[in-house]
């Protein structure tokens, strides 16, 4: 169990209370018995940070040059400038030169060498830690190495990244990542810049962070305060978050493949002009009241052996298209599209001839010009021959995929457009990707579209929402995006959603009901692929499931409602770092289980849930922090908080609490649930359907 949050500004990695007084020195050395220095840096309120020596063989400061590791000894020469440090040793014809900058509210701390200057190196800092530590943020799945080890059965790895050892360079496909983390004694670390570097957080040594960065330096800054003051800060600084239009904050509803079969699913002949599988959708959505404000399209979407050439819709898989946008917007849907941050047919040859490429991973099957966005003029050039034309068509979103090391290659020897090495830009080009769609679709549309990338770095915020990558449908695989929704939230990307009923692996229907829950209270509420299925027409018995249409309706009913909630609470994001989903710590850091039960989160400033990703559960234990009284929308029943409750949980009821005073309002629960259960119960007529629509 951690040390519960003391509330005061504490520093960085280890706070050592000391008596302060105005003759103290701010920066101490001290050589061990190797040599090693341990160098103390004292800040506000007496306390202080540390680097250390965690055995003989491992010093405090170091570097990796030429594949040998050097770390620093001796006590180095200090000077100081306006509360500028600067801390300088000399050793094996090395020069190197740490700068610790105290006359900032946030330190800046970077080290480099000076003589000879290099431009790539590796730089080792070890890092006090107190022995219950709690560290959050730095990346979206639950642990390192295959995506699958986040969903794997017996993963107990929840928020707290302690024990873990995390290489921040990206990997596909859950991939948001950031270079900050915060801790339980009130410091967030923020690594400046996109070169790779790996954090052990207490994994190799008991209570030593451990950082190991590339780049020719390494510069990190310090936050100080509370954990919503942390999240604040650095979400400010990298942002600030953009705020979607409220219709992107609706249901959506999408299918990884659309086919335009001659028949839907009940064998009813297709008499209607536009893709087969959007049809039904529409239709039967319509048929049981279910709202829909969003229907995005995934590849294949265009011609080509890839379904993406030239930008260019296959008019066989999507006869019309604009008439079909048409046809959408008057039910008041919007339509979203599948991208890649490459280009396909001719426009992969003019890419080629100007030089608009990155060498790339390219599909054996097809040619693909992944494209360098640090090009200004190939950055323009795609937008306006790409999103920016499907844009003026009529496409208010889209899905921004790849981006994230599939397709990227990773060299210190290669350089993009702009100079830099591929092994730099590799962590930045998600954030290249979308500031580009971003500059080709605004000037057309204004602030009426959402983009939707899966993978994130620094300053990725300002131009787009995220999903969360390919994630299993399997109860484990709700159970990472549960924890990946609120990493981000710390990691300064607050609007999020996850494929509800998980991208591939088995289809589970009762997994799928608690993950709609859950997509009702996550910042975007995105349902499917449901392998490329209606819930009408499950893969496994019973092929159709009442219940879990009841339970879309309810959630997607429910969601309506609190649309314009979560919008403001979208634009308070963007104002003050706060997160829309927040962990308990953020709001109630000094009450011990707030850190414990990950499983529950407040959505907004009023309402708390709690996501279950459990099969077999018909009861769920959750924390109620303690200062407030919270009242079940289920029940109406208040509970004072401060205390773990027990609450009936059967497949359609996730745990919601608003806080006693809140004017929004939910509705009645239960009447919604018996109602669309009881519209669910009646399959509709597709061909009735069909025939009453009036196309256009």
């Amino acid at each position: 169990m951690i040390n519960i949050f003391k509330g005061a500004f504490l520093c960085l990695f280890v706070f050592i209370i000391a008596s302060c007084n105005t003759e103290e020195k701010k920066i101490n050395v001290e050589l061990d018995a190797q040599q090693f220095p341990q160098v103390s840096i004292n800040l506000e309120k007496g306390h202080s940070m540390k680097f250390i020596s965690p055995s003989k063989d491992f010093g405090s400061i170091g570097y990796r040059m030429n594949g040998e590791i050097q770390w620093l000894t001796g006590e180095p020469t200090i000077s100081e400038t306006a509360g500028k440090y600067t801390l300088s040793w000399d050793q094996s014809d090395q020069g190197v030169e740490m700068t610790i900058d105290l006359s900032k509210k946030d330190p800046v701390i970077s080290i480099q060498h000076l003589t000879p200057p290099t431009a790539h190196n590796e730089w080792l800092l070890n890092l006090n830690a107190q022995s219950e530590e709690y560290f959050t943020g730095i990346f979206e799945r639950v642990v390192d190495g295959s995506q699958n080890e986040s969903w794997k059965d017996d993963i107990t790895t929840g928020m707290n990244l302690r024990g873990e050892r995390v290489e921040m360079h990206l990997k596909p496909t859950v991939s948001a990542y950031a270079p900050f983390y915060i801790s339980s004694e009130g410091y967030g670390l923020f690594v400046q810049g996109t070169w790779p570097g790996v954090l052990d957080f207490c994994k190799k040594h008991e209570n030593v962070v451990a950082l190991s960065w590339e780049g020719p330096k390494l510069e990190y800054k310090l936050y100080q305060g509370s954990p919503m003051e942390l999240v604040q800060q650095h979400a400010l600084e990298t942002g600030p978050s953009l705020v979607p239009p409220a219709w992107a904050l609706g249901p959506w509803r999408w299918r990884d493949e659309h086919f335009n079969a001659g028949q839907y699913y009940d064998g009813t002949v297709k008499t209607a002009p536009y893709n087969t599988d959007i049809v039904e959708d529409v239709l039967m959505m319509e048929a049981y009241d279910i709202p829909c404000t969003a229907h995005w399209i995934d590849r294949p979407w265009g011609p080509g052996v890839r379904g993406f050439d030239d930008y260019e819709f296959d008019e066989e898989r999507l006869p019309m298209p604009e008439k079909m946008i048409s046809w959408l917007n008057g039910k008041n849907i919007e339509l979203m599209l599948w991208i890649g941050p490459f280009v396909m047919g001719k426009m992969a040859d003019y890419a080629e001839e100007n030089n608009y490429e990155l060498k790339s991973n390219r599909w054996k099957d097809s040619r693909q010009v992944l494209m360098d966005f640090t090009n200004p003029e190939a950055a323009k050039w795609w937008g306006e021959n790409g999103p920016g034309k499907l844009a003026k068509m009529g496409v208010k979103g889209f899905k921004l995929d790849r981006a994230d090391g599939e397709k990227l290659l990773d060299s210190l020897h290669l350089k993009t457009h702009a100079g830099t090495t591929y092994r730099e830009n590799f962590n930045d080009y998600p954030r290249q990707y979308v500031e580009a769609t971003y500059n080709a679709v605004a000037p057309v549309l204004g602030d009426d579209f959402v983009l939707f990338p899966r993978a994130q770095y620094t300053g990725s915020a300002k131009y787009g929402s995220m999903w969360a990558g390919d994630t299993n449908g399997k109860p484990e695989g709700l159970r990472s995006a549960i924890i990946a929704l609120q990493r981000c939230s710390v990691m300064g990307y607050p609007v999020w959603g996850s494929d509800i009923g998980g991208y591939w692996g088995d289809f589970s229907q009762e997994t799928c009901k608690r993950w709609l829950a859950f997509g009702c209270f996550s910042p975007i509420m995105e349902t499917g692929p449901t392998n490329n299925k209606g819930f009408w027409n499950n893969p496994e018995a019973p092929a159709y499931d009442a219940e879990l249409i009841a339970t879309w309706r309810l959630y997607s009913k429910l969601r309506m409602k609190i649309v314009p909630y979560v919008s403001e609470m979208a634009k308070i994001a963007r104002s003050t770092g706060t997160p829309i989903a927040r962990p308990l710590f953020l709001e109630y850091p000094d009450q011990k289980e707030s850190w414990e039960d990950w499983q529950t989160y407040l959505f907004g400033d009023d309402l708390l849930v709690s996501a279950i990703w459990e099969s077999g559960k018909t009861m769920h234990k959750l924390f109620l922090p303690a200062g407030e009284t919270w009242v079940d929308a289920w029940s109406g029943e208040e509970h004072e908080g401060g205390k773990y409750i027990t609450v009936d949980t059967p497949l359609h009821k996730m745990p919601i609490f608003k806080r006693k005073g809140s004017t929004l309002v939910l509705g009645d629960l239960n009447k919604l649930y018996e109602e669309s259960l009881e519209i669910a119960r009646v399959k509709p007529d597709l061909k009735k359907l069909q025939a009453s629509e009036n196309w256009r």
